[in-house]
């Protein structure tokens, strides 16, 4: 295994707007060697298979198809099987059978999104040694796979702060989609950024042993804010859906009610817009945490494209990188509270603060 490797994000947009203006075509630019180049840039192919979240799951695998998408639009690719595309699973028993199928239609590049690829990547990257496979979220030791990894706990204590700060009921909650090491990383940041700035507040946490299913999202959420809990931070992918569903509802029940959800991954500002029966409109978003899974994966492509494809490394993305943080879309958390999660991160990237990856009993 080659040792790890750690990328800043600026330098990665930097990097990719500079091959992208180098690989551009010019009317008056001729010769055999500029050709190829061109040639070789359009038959490029890349795809991915999702958990069984899905590809619209506003969460982890859309960002990631985001990513895809952009590249292949960025390099005059269409959509389909000689350009860029997807396979959607249903279920784990999808993964290996999508994952084989991409390798053997001749994609230069099979992603696997999300830690439960893991065991499949690994098995048909043996199986195809001269086809190129990345992950997101775990880790391959394989020569023809490149692993990418996230410091979720950053972020997750950023927004631990944010909940912290804001919770008028010192109530707050926290709910997984499945209890494995890497979203106790998710819970552990989070718990430690509230306990920081609010130690008198109570973090109630609760698994639905699932990604993908919206109702156990909405059965939880329902329980949880009958109890004066009024900050939820979902990391459960498309189960997380359903968090959102039952904060809207309740405010729309009672539109001075203040209670609040947390997004992951991607900003999910728009997933809590909701309206009262009179019409009148709100959003129960109080911020999320990001994971630029989307550049990630689209600078992972422009490697590759390029002839750099980091097989057998780890890239890993944390708030040093610029590749874990809040939201941008910040309408509802107060300046006061925003300065405060600088200052935060500023002690997390200086080294002062070391956030725990596992929950402090």
């Amino acid at each position: 295994m080659k040792k790890t490797k750690t990328i800043a994000l600026s330098l990665l947009l930097a990097t990719s707007a500079i091959l992208s203006a180098c690989g551009s075509g010019s009317e008056e630019t001729t010769g055999e060697s500029n050709d190829k180049k061109v040639e070789e840039k359009s038959d490029f192919t890349v795809a991915m298979v999702t958990d069984s979240g899905g590809v619209d799951d506003k969460s982890f695998n859309q960002s990631a198809w985001e990513g895809i998408t952009e590249f292949g639009e960025e390099n005059g690719l269409e959509k389909g099987k000689d350009g860029y595309d997807y396979l959607q699973s249903n279920s784990d028993q999808d993964y290996l059978p999508n994952l084989n199928k991409l390798a053997r239609s001749g994609f230069d590049l099979v992603y696997g999104i999300g830690y439960l690829l893991q065991e499949p990547v690994s098995e048909i990257a043996e199986q195809k040694p001269d086809t190129k496979f990345a992950i997101v979220d775990q880790v391959v030791e394989k020569d023809n796979v490149a692993s990418i990894t996230f410091k979720e706990h950053e972020g997750s204590f950023l927004v631990g702060v944010v909940a912290g700060l804001t919770t008028k009921t010192n109530e707050i909650g926290f709910v997984g989609g499945m209890e494995l090491p890497l979203i106790k990383k998710f819970e552990a940041g989070f718990i430690a950024g509230v306990k920081e700035v609010n130690p008198d507040a109570k973090v109630t946490v609760q698994y639905a042993g699932n990604f993908n299913n919206a109702s156990d999202g909405k059965t939880i959420a329902n329980s949880m804010y009958s109890k004066d809990i009024d900050i939820i931070y979902h990391a459960a992918g498309a189960t997380g859906n359903g968090v959102f569903t039952e904060a809207i509802d309740l405010k729309a029940k009672d539109i001075n009610r203040e209670l609040w959800v947390i997004g992951v991954d991607k900003d999910q500002h728009e997933e809590g817009n909701g309206k009262t029966k009179d019409g009148e409109e709100f959003n129960i978003t109080l911020t999320s945490m990001v994971k630029r899974v989307d550049v990630a994966v689209k600078d992972l492509a422009e490697k590759t494209k390029e002839d750099n494809f980091p097989g057998g490394e780890i890239i890993e993305y944390g708030l040093t990188e610029g590749g874990i943080g809040i939201a941008p879309t910040q309408d509802n958390v107060s300046e006061d509270v925003l300065a405060e999660v600088e200052k935060f991160k500023e002690k997390i990237i200086n080294g002062e603060i070391e956030v725990p990856t596992e929950p402090v009993e």
